[in-house]
């Protein structure tokens, strides 16, 4: 099983990787990610029925337990909602607002993948800020 630090390792470089990847290559990968999501169904549902068995156990309330709770049907509904992601039209490189100066400088806004990274990002600044171990969090919830 792989470390959530190893995870968050994992999902910068591939960041990186598609903020360079034109429309069509984003859109294989999200179609890839649907795909996954459907073939993996029964392995995620096995493992959502351990994490939602020791919440129970850990006494987490009935409403957080259902919104932790998965079912095919709610693995179907992400598969279709990275589907239709896919199908917008893509955002990145879109030129929001532009002009040109007097003297022939062009001065634009477009949008740029900084979303993810800005996320990411978040996540390992809060880890630092308070000092959470991952690997003693880890074996916490085990």
């Amino acid at each position: 099983m792989e470390t959530l630090e190893t995870l968050g390792k994992r999902a910068k470089a591939a960041s990186r990787l598609l903020a360079g990847a034109g429309t069509k290559r984003k859109n294989a990968a999200l179609l890839a990610v649907a795909r996954a999501l459907e073939e993996q169904s029964p392995a995620i549902l096995a493992a959502n029925a351990a994490d939602v068995a020791a919440a129970r156990e850990a006494g987490m309330t009935p409403a957080l337990i259902d919104r932790l709770s998965l079912t095919a049907a709610r693995i179907e509904g992400m598969a279709e909602g990275v589907r239709q992601t896919a199908a917008l039209p893509d955002p990145v490189g879109e030129v929001v607002e532009g002009f040109r100066r007097p003297n022939g400088l062009q001065i634009r806004r477009e949008r740029v993948p900084l979303g993810v990274v800005g996320i990411i990002g978040s996540i390992i600044a809060i880890r630092y800020i308070f000092r959470v171990n991952m690997a003693k969090e880890e074996e916490s919830l085990k």
